[in-house]
């Protein structure tokens, strides 16, 4: 469908470029430059990711080729207006969770879409909703699964997601960390 385009993942997570694939869409994985994520404290909770995807997008280690798409993103969990980013460690990703625990929270993830000439920058909320975890249900996931590389200390694709989460409003593969359905729609609006 995109034939006359090469694409690349900004990104060095292993779910996106899972679920990337998964649209059948040729690509090449390079991930930017490692940096801290800052953004205005000011900015309303609800533009941070976008404005950290479009970020990634706009400090691209490199000049896009023509023809090129670089696809960038960034998947933040709140519980309520709190940012639960990545657990440093095992202390950290148990209170995450013990806070999400009987609660519902949001994971919204920004997306942006650049090429040579133009960027394109959109955000996807879902809502999810936790069963009051067991500390031991807690403790066996985290030394089990070792959450530490994802936002909210949680995949909804390991365990936890099978036991724990009650409902979800949205995206799934949102909470994964792509809105692969949305992120097709817009590529076919901003490529075709």
């Amino acid at each position: 469908m995109f034939e006359e385009y090469t694409f690349t993942l900004a990104s060095a997570s292993p779910r996106r470029r899972e679920l990337l694939k998964g649209l059948d869409i040729d690509f090449t994985v390079e991930p930017g430059k490692d940096e801290k994520e800052a953004f205005d404290p000011g900015l309303p909770h609800t533009e941070i990711p976008a404005f950290l995807a479009r970020h990634k997008s706009e400090t691209f280690h490199r000049e896009l080729h023509p023809g090129e798409v670089l696809i960038t993103a960034d998947t933040l969990v709140f519980l309520d207006e709190q940012i639960l980013g990545k657990p440093h460690d095992r202390a950290e990703a148990v209170a995450m969770l013990k806070a999400l625990s009987g609660r519902t929270h949001t994971v919204t993830t920004g997306v942006a879409i650049r090429t040579r000439e133009r960027m394109h920058n959109f955000a996807v909320t879902t809502e999810v909703d936790f069963k009051v975890l067991k500390d031991s249900e807690i403790d066996y996931y985290v030394d089990t699964y070792k959450p530490f590389d994802k936002a909210g200390a949680y995949g909804i694709q390991e365990w936890i997601g099978y036991t724990g989460i009650t409902g979800i409003r949205g995206s799934y593969f949102n909470v994964m960390g792509l809105p692969v359905q949305r992120l097709y729609t817009e590529l076919c609006g901003f490529l075709c």
